[in-house]
This record gives structure tokens, sequence and C-alpha cells, in this order.
């Protein structure tokens, strides 16, 4: 593999500029990178060195780190080529080697680029450029512009007028590639344009997905990454035609502005190829170029909406090591039972029929007794699909009934729980169950420790994205990975009892690394110690300095193990615990000694790791997730057609867009709450309010059980403030109500 390139001084320089971040741990950060670190180990073990950096600004620095390095080598094509032809001139060279956006590299690069015949390109063949030249330069001739004209005749240019025209194309394609023309051009058209759309004539859009976008104008500046998508979308299936309109007189006015210097016979012919310029080649050149940079910027707050609500999905509490019985709902087929013990490890599966058309209440209580008596039930996980509140009510019935006080009963998302079940990663967990029963598994294992279970399952299945699929599927591949990276580190995973699954998002670890520590472990017994890591093979050093921090060993031979502490460290935490008279056990066992440390006294191990390992301490392998609370569902609103306005319900956030927040009442049909109605405040970003995960109180403001939508409210909840009326903006207009009636439709989960 080749070494990375070195970037140079002034790209590290603009990179700093760009991300607001010291040019010394900018440098440091890409070095660590290039040596192979992985950005939640330098997030977490390399303070000193970064300066302290986040993993979003970490991963910020690889990006565009990974950017100027693609610059750097179309750089250098670019040179080559224009070297080969002949034409680099020193300046030529210096503006190339000076520019530091592709966009910019390209416009320079466009008057050398090969490309196919075109008519400036023929008019050159036919002689005719000494005439372009004397247009485009306006300064007078010895005779008049049309009998210099006509003496560029002949074969193939009949007579002045031919000659006149051929010219214009070649003046038309210099005014179409000078760089400076395209740059002011499309920072016009990106600032000043108008994203229009309109129906294709004949195309019929009977599910009326479209309607909001037949006749619609939005600044190209301002439009929002859903809506942007939306109509691409609407294009790309051939319902939708959209441009971004430019005023055509203001464009053309700075072209002519810029071309024209001084009035005189060649006025006129330049004032027509400008036009010819702009129409035929300018316009429909930038046209392209921020339609794609729309698409870009939409497909990265797109991205970013999806690893946002992904985060919190995979932070959610975990109830922890409790015995689950797992309830995948079903009415015709019936209800599949899967019971796990405190580790996830498979005790016994059943189904039951307490749904119609069977509707076999007592035998489904009787079996269900039966098993949380016999497995020591402490809690069930009732998937939150079709039948799932008339499960939960039977469930509760059963629970109150038979006086099981001990036992409390959930719903749990089970998006991707079907994916899951028919995974290569199942099959290879469970080969001889059935796939309801792996989905049942997961159901209940997901109430444990949603993040350990979810990581089984592709991020784009679990239902937390807008307009996934129109997105760049490699942009959001890596950023939903990096995602998954950064949460399995935060938490930590146990080394001795973790599946392959979450093994391989430890930072260093490859997949076949993790395999490898599973066989390992299969064979060799549970570890006693990090340091046996190393006997895995295939986990050389350099994985174990990665890697060994985040993974834990309880009970271990040495107590740090169970810890954050990097083994890098734990000299640094002898000698903490000498200076106490007391031993490592002893510090770890009674996080009150820690208070008695005096930090400054181990400077030389550098502010943030010695803050970082004394916050450690304090909270040994504490887990950085919330407390587990499961939400409470109203007895009496089990369908949709038990909601009513001003109805008060708690619900959970399933899903987070640009738009607002889609929240479970717990009647099979997410409801929308606008981001208008997030908060008495003026909210921007519906993240700054709610995330997924999260149980909140909602007012039903609205119900239409025709169309299966439901609006709901946070704000009305609040208690009023005294700063005076409410922003505008913060109330949807009534010409509004149709558009969030059909974006919900867009983004309901289930």
């Amino acid at each position: 593999m080749d070494e990375p390139r070195v970037l140079p001084t002034a790209v590290l320089l603009h990179l700093a500029q760009q991300l607001s971040i010291p040019l010394k741990s900018v440098v440091a950060t890409i070095a660590l990178l290039d040596d192979g670190a992985t950005v939640p180990f330098l997030a977490r073990y390399r303070k000193e060195a970064t300066g302290n950096l986040d993993e979003v600004q970490i991963r910020d620095i690889e990006d565009k780190a990974r950017y100027f390095r693609e610059l750097e080598e179309r750089r250098e094509t670019v040179l080559g080529s224009i070297r080969e032809q002949g034409k680099l001139t020193p300046e030529l060279e210096a503006r190339i080697r000076g520019v530091l956006e592709k966009t910019e590299l390209e416009d320079l690069y466009l008057p050398y680029k090969p490309k196919r015949r075109t008519k400036a390109q023929i008019a050159r063949e036919r002689g005719l450029e000494p005439l372009a030249l004397s247009l485009w330069n306006q300064q007078p001739g010895e005779g008049p512009l049309e009998a210099y004209a006509g003496t560029f005749a002949g074969p193939e240019v009949p007579d002045a007028a031919a000659a006149l025209e051929g010219a214009r194309h070649i003046v038309a394609e210099m005014v179409s590639e000078e760089a400076r023309f395209r740059k002011a051009l499309r920072a016009m058209m990106a600032a000043e344009g108008i994203v229009a759309s309109r129906a294709v004539e004949g195309a019929e859009d009977k599910e009326g997905k479209y309607k909001l976008y037949v006749e619609h104008r939005e600044p190209a500046s301002r439009i929002p990454s859903h809506r942007m998508l939306a109509i691409r979308r609407g294009s790309k299936e051939g319902f939708l035609h959209f441009e971004i309109e430019l005023d055509r007189e203001k464009a053309l006015g700075y072209l002519k502005h810029q071309v024209l210097r001084q009035p005189g016979e060649w006025t006129p012919h330049l004032e027509r190829a400008i036009e010819d310029a702009y129409d035929r080649l300018l316009n429909p050149s930038l046209q392209t170029e921020i339609r794609l940079e729309l698409k870009d910027r939409s497909d990265e707050e797109a991205i970013r909406v999806f690893r946002e609500n992904l985060e919190a999905l995979l932070l959610a509490p975990p109830a922890g090591s409790l015995r689950v019985l797992g309830i995948d709902p079903g009415i015709r087929t019936g209800c599949k039972i899967a019971v796990v013990d405190e580790t996830g490890k498979f005790l016994g599966e059943t189904v039951i029929y307490p749904l119609e058309p069977r509707k076999d209440v007592a035998g489904a209580a009787a079996t269900l007794s039966r098993l949380i008596r016999e497995h020591e039930v402490r809690a069930i996980a009732i998937g939150n699909g079709t039948g799932s509140r008339e499960v939960a009510a039977f469930v509760q019935d059963l629970l109150h009934q038979a006086s099981l006080t001990q036992v409390f009963a959930v719903m749990v998302n089970e998006s991707g729980a079907s994916v899951y079940s028919a995974s290569d990663v199942a099959r290879q967990e469970f080969p001889e169950l059935d796939l309801t029963v792996r989905g049942a598994i997961s159901i209940a294992r997901r109430l444990q420790d949603p993040l350990a279970e979810l990581v089984k399952v592709d991020p784009k299945s679990i239902g937390v994205g807008q307009y996934q699929h129109d997105v760049d599927q490699r942009r959001l591949r890596l950023g939903l990975e990096a995602t998954v990276e950064s949460c399995v580190n935060r938490v930590g995973v146990d080394l001795n009892t973790t599946s392959f699954s979450l093994l391989k998002y430890v930072a260093g670890i490859t997949e076949r690394t993790a395999v490898k520590i599973v066989e390992h472990r299969n064979t060799a017994g549970a570890f006693q110690s990090r340091r046996q890591l190393l006997d895995v093979g295939g986990f050389g050093p350099k994985t174990f300095e990665q890697a060994a921090g985040f993974l834990r060993i309880r009970g271990g031979a040495n107590p740090l193990d169970s810890t954050a502490v990097h083994p890098e460290s734990y000299a640094l935490v002898e000698k903490m615990a000498a200076s106490l008279g007391a031993g490592i056990q002893e510090l770890v066992a009674n996080p009150g000694l820690v208070d008695r440390l005096k930090p400054e006294a181990f400077g030389e191990a550098g502010a943030y790791t010695v803050r970082d390992i004394v916050e450690e301490l304090r909270k040994p392998g504490r887990d950085p997730r919330a407390q587990f609370a499961a939400p409470k569902w109203r007895d009496d609103v089990r369908e949709l057609s038990d909601l009513s306005p001003g109805m008060v319900l708690e619900g959970t956030v399933t899903n987070v867009t640009n738009f607002g927040a889609f929240v479970d009442v717990g009647v099979h049909q997410d409801g929308l709450v606008h981001i208008s109605e997030l908060s008495a405040r003026y909210v921007k970003d519906a993240r700054e309010a709610v995330r997924v995960g999260q149980i909140v109180n909602v007012k039903v403001l609205s119900v239409d059980p025709k169309a299966r939508r439901i609006a709901l409210s946070i704000k009305a909840l609040e208690e009023p403030t005294a700063r005076g009326p409410k922003p505008k903006r913060q109330a949807p207009q009534p010409a509004m109500q149709d558009k969030l009636a059909a974006l919900s439709d867009r983004f309901r989960t289930r």
C-alpha cells in the first residue's frame, strides 16, 4: 500500500482555517491517522497530541485530508496533461498549484481538456481562430470587419457571414471556458438560483407522492435536504422535471460587462457570442454542477440526520442483565415467544394465540405463566408491530391477575428484527431455529442491551433515516459504520461475553480479528487479562494499542482490565495508588480514595490523560448510557380510533427529521410533532429538542383516521412563557397543512 501523500503547508493552513482547529492539532492528527490510529482511539487516548479534539473534529480532519489528497492527485494529472500538450506556462502552473477547490481546478483545466468535436473546434479547423481573436481583442483593423471576415472564405466557409458565425462559436467557447467567469456565475447561481420543479406532461402520479412539487419554486441556497431529495426522486421516477433558474439578463449583463471593453463593429458579434455561450454552454454546464452540489449538500444533511438518530437509538438505555421473555406479536400465525437468560442465551420458545381468530386467551395465559415461573423471567419485551397493543394489554392483565408484580412488560422497537432473523449472523447463532423465533430472541435481547443487538442489523434497516435510498450509498454506509463504531467504543465491550458482531466495531479490530478472538475464547477459555489478546492470531501490538482500552474483562487478574484505563497507563495508576499508600485493587474498589489524589503530581503524563484516568477511577467501568425507563401506555388507547384531540399521552420518539419528530403512542401509527410544535421556544433543528428513543409527553392536536395521520404537540404541554409573542415563523401556515400531511406520509416508520 502506498504511503499517504504529504499535504503542502498551504493546504494544511487552509484546512486548519476551514475547520477552525489549530494547525498543530491538524498536523498531529493527520500524522497519527496515517500511522494507523483509529478515530475513537485518538479521541480517547491521544488528547495531548490532538489538543483534546473530539470524534467529530477528528473525522472532519480525516475527511478534509482525503479531499485534499484527491485534489493533489488530480492536480498532478492536470499538470501532466497540459505539459504533454506543450501549453503549460509558468503563470498557468502557478494558478493551478494555487487552487484549493476541485471545481476551480477543473475550470482551469477545461480549455485544455480533451473534448468531443465542437462547433468551435470545427471553426478552428477551418482557420477561423485569427478572426475570433480579432473579435475578442476588440482592436480596429485596417479595414471594415466584414471585409476582413471575407478573406477567410474558402471551400468550407462560403462567405464573410459564415466566417463570422464560425468565429462567434470560437468566442462562445472562450467565454464558457474562462475560469473566472465560471466561478462568478456558479456563485451567482448557488446564491440566487431558484429550484423550479413541475410535473412531466403525461406522467400520472396516481399516489400523489409528488403533488407538492408539481409547481414548486424555492431558493437553491435554502432548500432543505428532504425537499431536494424528494424532487430528485420525482425526477428520477419520471414524474417531475426541475432546473435551477437564474435571471438570464443578470447573468448576461455580468458577462458583457467583463468581455466588452469598448464599442465597435465587433460589439454585436460579441454580444451574440456571449448569449450563445451562456445559453448553449455555460448555463447547462453550471446547471449540472449546481444540481450535483445541491445533491451533495442534501446527502450530507440526510446522512447527518440518519447518523444522529442511529446514535440515539444505539445508545438507548439498557434494561441490563435480567431474564427476558420476548414476544413477536402475530395475529393469524400466533405470537412467537423466546426466553433468554441474563447473558442473552436462548432458553426456550413456543407460540401462543391470544388474539383473533383463535383467541385462546386461557391457553396463552397458562403458557405464559408457566414460562415466567419456570425461567424466573423478570421482564417481558413485546415487539411493536401489528397486534402489539392487544398483546400488551393481554400481558398486563395476566401480570395483574397472577400478582406477578416483580415482572414488568415493555414495548420494544422491532425495526430490523426480521432482517436480522434472516441474516447470516442469525443463522450462525441459531441454525436450528425458525426465522420467527430468531426475531423473538432479538426483541428480548434489545431490551437487555439495544447496542449489542442492533449492531447485528444493517443500520439502513432500522428505520431512522430520511430518503436513505436516494443518497450516496457509499457515503451513507461509511457514515453509519462510523456512528456504530463510535457508539460501541464509547460504551466499551465485555471481552468474554460480547458477540463477533460487536467486537468487529471495536477500534483497530477487523472482522477477521473478531472471528479469531471468538475462536480463541471458545477453545482456550475466558480471557483473564487484556495482555492475553496478544496470544490471538493476527492480534499484534498495533491492534492491541488501538483496541485494548475499549475491551473489558470482569473479574480478571488486574482490576484495571475492567475499566477504560488503557494498559499503557497502568504504571501511572500504580504510581497514583502508591502515592495514597494503597494498592490497585483498593483504589478501584474504593472510588472515594480518588478524591485524595493530587493530579498535578502526575503532570508528566499530560493533563488530559490524568483527568480522564481520575474520572474513570471515580466510576470504574461506567456505562455512559442513561438509566432505563419504560413508557407507560394508556389502557384506553390501543387503536387510532381511540384517539381524540386534547388527549395527553406518553410515547417514544421513533424518528427525527428536518421538519419534526415521529412519536409512537401505542396505536400502530406514529404521530408527527411538527418542528413548530416541539417547543415554546424557537427550534431551528428538531434534534435540539428531542432524540430517537426519548420518552415524551404529547398532546393530540388532530386525528385523520382515513389518512391515518396524527398531529401531536409537545409545546402545548409546556408552561407559557412571559417573553412576548412567539416568532411568526413558528406556526405552520394554512397553506402548509397539505405539505405537512404529505411529509408525514413519506416519513412514517410503520
